[in-house]
């Protein structure tokens, strides 16, 4: 799977350095936004505050024109809106919202209308054969989009038990490439890709927990006295 990723500290800083006046004043902001030069997004979480609304404003100007370009122009979310989705998404599949959140980053910088050079749409950015194969019928959809590509997070997570540069490897390049390799395959993408990917979800800050993914609990099915049918995991 192409992933068309992205360098979320070198490029970003490289542009925070030109866009800021001599001897700006640097301190940590919510988030500051800036773009690379290819037209991908690039987040980040510090830097100058006096280019953060400028950078926000190239931001949302590359989205409107990725919008356009898939007639979606009446349909863009914002980005908590975004944030939101992902996570609901990965607790519904019992991974780390950190980790998907880094996968994000990497793959669209959050732009739900991304398309890279090979194809690859949306957020978690899917071939659109493999978003076939998912169920994902507009990848262009945002919940669409998460739903397919943490479902296939997950199942690489579990397929190579929780080998995390596994299981990014092989939404990459795919799982058959990961066999005839033994691990990694030595691309320079896909290994750029991997590391980009655990550098950012194990970067301080994240807020990321103890586990990647967590085994699916078991889900019983009891009888109330009233004659209800209920559903627990407890």
């Amino acid at each position: 799977m192409k992933c068309g990723g992205i360098s979320l500290f070198a490029a970003a800083m490289a542009f925070l350095v030109h866009a800021a006046p001599a001897g700006a004043q640097v301190r940590t902001v919510d988030r500051v936004m800036a773009i690379e030069k290819d037209g991908k997004l690039v987040f980040v979480n510090d830097g100058p505050v006096e280019i953060k609304q400028r950078a926000a404003g190239v931001v949302r100007s590359a989205v409107l024109r990725s919008a356009a370009r898939a007639g979606r122009s009446d349909e863009i979310p914002s980005q908590q809106t975004l944030e939101r989705m992902a996570n609901e998404t990965a607790e519904r599949h019992l991974i780390d919202p950190a980790l998907v959140h880094a996968m994000i980053g990497a793959e669209s910088a959050w732009n739900p209308y991304a398309v890279s050079s090979k194809g690859a749409r949306g957020l978690m950015q899917l071939m659109p054969d493999k978003a076939s194969e998912l169920g994902v019928s507009d990848s262009f959809d945002p919940e669409q989009n998460l739903e397919g590509g943490v479902r296939h997070l997950r199942t690489l997570l579990v397929q190579y038990d929780g080998d995390l540069d596994l299981a990014l490897a092989a939404y990459n390049a795919g799982s058959g490439a990961v066999s005839r390799a033994g691990g990694v395959p030595n691309y320079r993408e896909t290994r750029d890709y991997v590391r980009k990917i655990t550098d950012a979800y194990f970067s301080s800050g994240t807020n990321r927990r103890p586990y990647v993914v967590e085994a699916k609990r078991s889900v019983y099915a009891v009888v109330s006295p009233d004659g209800k049918r209920i559903f627990t995991n407890e």
